[in-house]
Order: C-alpha cells, then sequence, then structure tokens
C-alpha cells in the first residue's frame, strides 16, 4: 500500500428517488429547510468538504401517472444553498443545474452570487438532459439531439468561464463577448469575478463523452463504481485522459458516491445494510423496477414470488424519465440468473442486483476500507449518502471521523475559507 494520502468527504441530500428511505420514522421532510439544515450543519461538523444537491426538472411518470416517490416535489438546488450559505462557515455548497435547459449568463450569475455570498464555497455539477420528456417544461422542448449534449455542455462552461473572468480580478468590468456554436452573446457582466475565481465544477457522466468532459473541463468527478478494481480503472482511465489537456492528476477530484452502514459488529452492521434495503425497495417499488426492464404492466405479478416467464418487451413510454443501464434483454437475463442461483424472489432480486457501493461494518473496519479505496487509487474521497435523510449521517461523523483523523488521512481542522482550498485546487488563472 502507498503513503496514506488525506480523503476528500462530501454529503449528497438524497433526492426523491427509490433509494430514500421514507417509511423510516426519523425520516424527515424533502423539503422543508430544516432536512436540508440539518445535514449541511453534520457535515460541517464533520469538516466535509462539501454538501451535495441533486436536481430534477420534472416528476417522473409510470404508466401514465406521477411516480408516486416523487408527490413530495424538489426543490430548486441553488435556492437552497443560498440558504445555507447564512447558517455554515466552512462547508462547500455544490447545485446540480442542468446545461441543455438553462443560459449559460443568467446561470454563471446565480453562482457567481452564491460564491460571492458563502465566501468562495460554490460549486456546479454539470448535467445534460436530451429527453423531449424533461424538455416539454420549457419552451424549446426536447430539440438537442443526444449526440450534442456534451458538445453544448463543454461551452456552456467554457462561456461561463469567459463571463466570470469578464471582470478583473482588482474589480474592473471588461465587455464580454461569446460567438459559439449554441452560444452567441455579448455584453457586460454584472457580477464581480467570484472568490474562488471560478466556482469548483462537477462532473458525474460515466460513458466515454462524461469521461472526456471531466478530464477536459471538471474538477471533480463523482462516479459511482462500487468494487475497488472497478475504481482502480475508473481512476487510472480518468486521470490519464488528463493529459491532453495540458492537466495534472491533482487537477481533478475523483469520489464516488457511497453509503455507510455501521454496526457495533459486522453482523449487526450487516443485518441493518439489509433493512436498508428492505426499506428502500418496497413490494410496489419491486415490481415497478421490474416493470422498466420488461416494459410491460406486471402488476398482476406477487412481488415475494419468481421472476416473469415473459421475455421483456422494452417501451420508453412505460416509465418517463427513469434512467435505464443497458439492453433489457441482456438485464434480464442476468436477473433470472440470479434468482436461479440464489433461489429469489421478484423483491429479492431487485434487492441483491440495485444494491450499490456501501462500506458495511464497525466503525473500525469502515474507516480501514475507505482508506484503503484511497491509498489504492480508486478515489480521492468519497460523497456519502446518508439514510434515513436527514440524520443518517450523523453517526458517521461521531463514530468514524474521529478515526480518520487518528490514522491521518482526514482533516483535524479547516485550513482555508474556499472550496478550493478544501479540495486542493488552485485557482484558475484568470484569462482577460
Amino acid at each position: 500500500m502507498s503513503a496514506r494520502r488525506t480523503m476528500h468527504l462530501a454529503a449528497h441530500f438524497p433526492g426523491v428517488d427509490n433509494t430514500t428511505v421514507r417509511a423510516d420514522p426519523r425520516s424527515a421532510s424533502q423539503i422543508e429547510f430544516a432536512s436540508f439544515e440539518h445535514l449541511a450543519r453534520t457535515a460541517e461538523r464533520g469538516l466535509f468538504d462539501f454538501f451535495f444537491l441533486a436536481e430534477g426538472l420534472r416528476l417522473r411518470e409510470h404508466k401514465g401517472g406521477i411516480h408516486d416517490l416523487d408527490v413530495v416535489g424538489r426543490p430548486e438546488s441553488l435556492t437552497v444553498l443560498n440558504a445555507l450559505a447564512a447558517v455554515t462557515e466552512h462547508l462547500g455548497l455544490a447545485a446540480t443545474v442542468d446545461t441543455t435547459f438553462n443560459e449559460p449568463y443568467e446561470l454563471a450569475r446565480r453562482l457567481a452570487t452564491l460564491d460571492h455570498l458563502s465566501g468562495g464555497r460554490a460549486a456546479w455539477n454539470v448535467v445534460t438532459s436530451s429527453g423531449a420528456f424533461t424538455g416539454e417544461n420549457f419552451r424549446r422542448g426536447g430539440f438537442l439531439d443526444r449526440s450534442e449534449r456534451y458538445t453544448r455542455a463543454a461551452e456552456f462552461v467554457a462561456t461561463a468561464r469567459e463571463l466570470w473572468d469578464s471582470w478583473t480580478p482588482d474589480g474592473t468590468p471588461r465587455p464580454f463577448a461569446h460567438h459559439g456554436r449554441h452560444f452567441d452573446i455579448a455584453g457586460e457582466f454584472t457580477v464581480p469575478r467570484p472568490p474562488q475565481g471560478h466556482p469548483v465544477v462537477i462532473q458525474a457522466g460515466d460513458s466515454d463523452e462524461g469521461r472526456e468532459f471531466a478530464a477536459s473541463s471538471a474538477d471533480v468527478i463523482f462516479s459511482r463504481h462500487g468494487t475497488l478494481e472497478a475504481g482502480r480503472a475508473f481512476y487510472a482511465d480518468v486521470k490519464r485522459r488528463l493529459a491532453r489537456y495540458g492537466r495534472s492528476p491533482d487537477d481533478l477530484r475523483i469520489m464516488p458516491g457511497v453509503t455507510v452502514v455501521l454496526g457495533d459488529t459486522a453482523a449487526e452492521a450487516r443485518e441493518r445494510a439489509a433493512e436498508i434495503r428492505r426499506q428502500q425497495v418496497s413490494p410496489q417499488t419491486a415490481v415497478l423496477t421490474l416493470e422498466r426492464v420488461w416494459g410491460v404492466d406486471l402488476s398482476a405479478y406477487d412481488p415475494d414470488g419468481p421472476l416473469p416467464d415473459i421475455e421483456p418487451v422494452p417501451d420508453p413510454q412505460l416509465s418517463q424519465r427513469r434512467t435505464r443501464h443497458g439492453d433489457s434483454t441482456a438485464i434480464a437475463e442476468k436477473w433470472r440468473a440470479l434468482a436461479q442461483e440464489k433461489g429469489l424472489s421478484i423483491r429479492q432480486t431487485v434487492i441483491e442486483a440495485g444494491a450499490r457501493q456501501s462500506f458495511v461494518g464497525t466503525p473500525g473496519a469502515v474507516a480501514a476500507e475507505l482508506e484503503a479505496f484511497v491509498a489504492r487509487d480508486a478515489a480521492d474521497g468519497f460523497v456519502l449518502v446518508p439514510q434515513p435523510t436527514p440524520g443518517g449521517l450523523d453517526e458517521f461523523v461521531d463514530r468514524v471521523v474521529p478515526l480518520l483523523q487518528e490514522r491521518g488521512v482526514f482533516r483535524t481542522e479547516y485550513e482555508g475559507g474556499t472550496l478550493r482550498s478544501h479540495l486542493g485546487l488552485a485557482e484558475p488563472v484568470w484569462k482577460g
């Protein structure tokens, strides 16, 4: 194992999705400010780098109706983070904002404003959309071809940086002009250059295009690789791409999203993790998940019974705005093999197949495993997705963070005032 490296930690407020534990009595509102404040204050108490909010531009639908888990709504990220800036002092504040249905000028203003109000703690998680379903909420609709998503996103980020650089570091405004394929704008920007120079840019794509975009433009990449081997392969691939853009490996932080479940013994932690998964995958959710793969109404099937013996018939209209990974037939075959091998029901198969990366064990075992991922170049740190919300992070901060500090792999105090300083990233050179 290589020499110890300091890890980075962030907290993700779980969005409204099928992994949210809503049945737990400790779960609170997904929209009231008190929930966001609790999780943010806990993350800051734990000396985390940043607090991360997801985004949703349209409520999901299934079989022509609003998905049950979306009925509580989802507030706009930057509005929430501006409020959190007033109740935190050091914690970075990261908003997920789409580059397809926004414009560089107005978004650059909002991010620069947050950076000023927070004293240099703003971050932007860059995401893209291409579907007409989401686009129906906007004037231009689903105009953007899927192949153009990252082309527009790259120009969007570059344009925003031009706007932030249109004020000199000493506070002098200068006219800007950008003439490109997707944006043709000129004028004067209304907000002085942000305290960080540019707010931190985060990116979450895992495709080849997404990796290339992260290597060229991002400061942090939010990945989803669940094993040490997969994490090391992803880490090496993305870091290798940086040289093409004149960047060094230290210019990009790779932080996979993870869950952590603790117990006084390994057996207790495993049982707690299993109970969380049972809460996440209700009988209703299990059948809905299967319908997304099979493409047909399976409401007549017993969640505690066997998988369907019919072949999938992919239907993109069945579930709108839900992510699909891979070919339906291949997924169905994989799930059938898993169910047959382990004797699993529909619900048990969905639980087993959908388990995301988790660190499960005693606080000492989890601290050691987190350190090993960083030491073996599988990650630079982690974005924790706690359950239940908002109190699910408290135990990690109280029981694991002190052990990481004792190991010398996590800070014992904030040493700088900006998010870039927390992440060890240099301020971008002004390009006036």
